[in-house]
């Protein structure tokens, strides 16, 4: 006899890949309908409900490739990364990598970078909270020790860069957009900020130093290391403008300085 365990196992099988081994295996019994008939019902379930969750998250992508294709999509999608969480709603995060990949979207060379900010976009909204820049504290830090602070970025932020104008095929593509809805793909790529405020999820458009440096801090660099490579991929860039506007706007949420040389612990 299977454990409940094996018996989990050769289900998935049967339902998801369609494995005549695993099916056999569950030994079904009883009723009209065949094995395969009655375990086929199971999968019309779970990949309707698999649609719907990635239709949630991904509307933009669902529309620019219709219905029917979508549903393909996501069939293939679900066999070569089945889920591994109990929660259906917080599934996908590999959609824009298989889309890459996946031949039959070969053609529509922008639509994995449309899933990356769509997916930003939800993982955005889902995102823990936090209090803003302890300002005071921040003036209190001294200026020698200034290069050497590292910047907390809020939660919900995302950076979403394309080489396609991904923001406003994303634009055109909501259900309340009006007026001209043509893309021109040549018009250039897009470094996007995404971050949850008060209104909402937010998408901004932002140059390539201050990309570069919020990306930077998000790897723990230090301020000093930040505006260099920010500088280095813009050399107009505006540190104390930069600043200014992320700790007004809640990307930057908090910071540690350097330990102080009394103490040898962070200020």
């Amino acid at each position: 006899m299977q454990s409940l365990r094996e018996l989990q196992r050769a289900f998935r099988a049967a339902t998801l890949f369609g494995d005549s081994a695993a099916l056999a295996s569950l030994d079904l019994v009883g009723g009209s309908l065949q094995p395969a008939a009655r375990i086929a019902v199971y999968r019309n379930n779970i990949l309707g409900n698999y649609r719907k969750a990635l239709a949630a998250t991904y509307p933009v992508v669902r529309r620019l490739v219709g219905e029917s294709f979508f549903a393909a999509v996501v069939e293939h999608f679900v066999h070569d990364y089945p889920s591994t969480r109990g929660d259906v709603n917080r599934y996908g995060s590999e959609f824009a990598m298989f889309l890459a990949s996946y031949a039959p979207a070969r053609d529509l060379a922008y639509l994995p970078d449309v899933a990356r900010l769509e997916w930003a976009i939800d993982q955005a909204s889902i995102a823990a909270d936090a209090p803003p820049l302890d300002i005071d504290a921040l003036a209190g830090v001294p200026a020698a020790a200034q290069g050497l602070l590292r910047f907390a970025l809020h939660p919900s932020l995302q950076l979403v860069v394309s080489v396609h104008p991904i923001l406003r095929i994303w634009q055109v593509n909501q259900p309340d957009h009006v007026g001209e809805d043509r893309v021109d793909l040549s018009e250039g790529g897009d470094a996007l900020l995404v971050q949850r405020g008060r209104g909402g999820v937010c998408i901004e458009r932002i140059g390539e130093g201050e990309r570069a440096w919020l990306a930077a801090f998000a790897e723990n660099a230090t301020l000093a290391d930040a505006t260099a490579l920010a500088t280095a991929a813009e050399p107009g860039f505006d540190l104390a403008a930069a600043l200014r506007h992320r700790v007004v706007a809640q990307t930057i949420v908090g910071f540690r300085a350097p330990p102080s040389p009394a103490s040898g612990k962070p200020t």
